[in-house]
């Protein structure tokens, strides 16, 4: 049991924010924000013990913080921690309805309300998704694609769509994780990206809200193929 290698380091910059509220409250963000960047793996398991020791609280209050992130899907529970969720097949395509419904719109919105900065830490994201997929670095890649998809999200200024978007997060991640295995894929993402950014860049709502769409629908058509695949070998080798 273990909380994970990848999550154990907490910034000076988190303990700030911490401070300055309840237990619960201040390690329900972290964590929150540790599975939202995808610092949480498939093989993490999120144990109660390991991390009131790690952030030096008792273990109440980081109870009490994972099992609200089971109840609002975040999570779920085992009898040896906390993990991330795993969705059957027909589940993670109905999430990719959702998306198509509502990210296009997200995507708009967010294009009439960006700001340089925001364009510059896109930039900043794609520059190292572009460096990642040279080196075939898939962890850097996924990680930087958090921080673009992060940055134009956050201008999202209808708050009830975009925590919408950010409630299905982990049914996004089991996607990733199942498709961002081969260059293909991996030259399609980095592609998108530079064009969405494109379309902020500009203040383009309506290139922002098509790319988008496009998006979604690439990695609907990649998640299928993966499907397909992993059917196909599970026949052979029966």
């Amino acid at each position: 049991m273990h909380f994970g290698k990848s999550c154990r380091i907490v910034t000076e910059k988190q303990y700030s924010v911490m401070s300055r509220k309840s237990h619960r409250d201040r390690i329900y963000d972290l964590l929150i924000e540790r599975v939202q960047t995808g610092q949480v793996g498939w093989d993490d398991r999120l144990v109660d013990v390991n991390i009131a020791a790690e952030l030096g609280v008792s273990r109440m209050p980081v109870r009490d913080a994972l099992l609200r992130l089971v109840a609002e899907g975040f999570l779920a529970p085992t009898t040896r921690g906390f993990t991330l969720p795993r969705l059957s097949p027909e589940e993670v395509l109905e999430v990719f309805d959702l998306r198509r419904l509502l990210e296009p719109r997200a995507a708009a919105l967010a294009a009439q309300s960006m700001t340089d900065e925001t364009v510059a830490r896109m930039d900043e994201a794609v520059e190292r998704t572009s460096a990642a997929l040279e080196a075939h670095d898939v962890p850097t890649l996924y990680h930087a694609s958090e921080d673009f998809r992060g940055a134009w999200l956050s201008l999202v200024p209808h708050k009830a769509l975009e925590q919408t978007i950010r409630r299905y997060f982990v049914q996004v991640q089991n996607v990733r994780l199942t498709t961002m295995i081969d260059d293909a894929t991996l030259e399609v993402v980095v592609a998108g990206q530079r064009e969405l950014l494109a379309a902020h860049r500009a203040r383009d709502a309506v290139a922002a809200s098509d790319r988008m769409l496009r998006f979604v629908i690439e990695g609907e058509q990649a998640f299928r193929k993966s499907l397909a695949a992993h059917e196909k070998a599970e026949a052979t080798s029966g």
